[in-house]
């Protein structure tokens, strides 16, 4: 990646995330990159390009902090062993997710702020943040069905929603408290 693109998208990603993606404009985002519209043309076709490509940045990131044991490669990560390993697994993603409320996003979940944002279902931005809740809700379910839960598939949703609370609940009232509110309902669930 050219040092010009990647500078262009951490500015980018830092301001949407910080701001609102509709906040911030592409004058600003220019200006602080310190790059000119023609190099931004050259690797984006426009804003929601743009916005498309923090997004994937934001779920490759997390794809990375998580892995799904169920997916090629990654499943190395969680070997299939004993169903106390397993829960051990499970609890460290708990773990991590409540730390991410904490730690990277204390402004909420961007995927559900860009959501927001990009009201039409069929927009690349929605159909981005589709595929990134489909994948959570995989890597999650994986790691329910190795430990042995009884209901993976209800249990799957309600994690789910757990983080989207957990993530709006840190960014509007108290990240600490948003935390352990995760942690004790999340644990409670299997």
């Amino acid at each position: 990646m050219s040092e010009a693109r990647e500078r262009l998208l951490r500015v980018a990603s830092e301001l949407f995330y910080r701001e609102g993606i509709t906040r911030v404009g592409i004058d600003r985002i220019l200006r602080e990159a310190g790059v000119t519209r023609a190099t931004m043309y050259r690797y984006f076709d426009g804003k929601e390009q743009l916005v498309a490509a923090y997004l994937r940045r934001e779920d490759e990131a997390l794809r990375a902090a998580f892995p799904d044991p169920s997916r090629g490669t990654q499943a190395e990560a969680l070997p299939r062993t004993s169903p106390e390993q397993s829960r051990a697994a499970l609890d460290e993603l708990l773990v991590g997710i409540a730390d991410d409320v904490v730690r990277h996003h204390d402004r909420g979940c961007p995927f559900i702020n860009a959501a927001a944002e990009y009201p039409d279902p069929d927009s690349e931005v929605r159909r981005i943040v589709r595929a990134h809740r489909d994948w959570f809700a995989s890597a999650v379910r994986s790691r329910l069905a190795l430990a042995g839960a009884p209901d993976p598939d209800t249990t799957t949703a309600a994690i789910v929603l757990l983080r989207d609370g957990a993530l709006v609940g840190g960014y509007l009232d108290d990240p600490a408290t948003a935390r352990t509110a995760f942690l004790a309902t999340a644990r409670a669930l299997f």
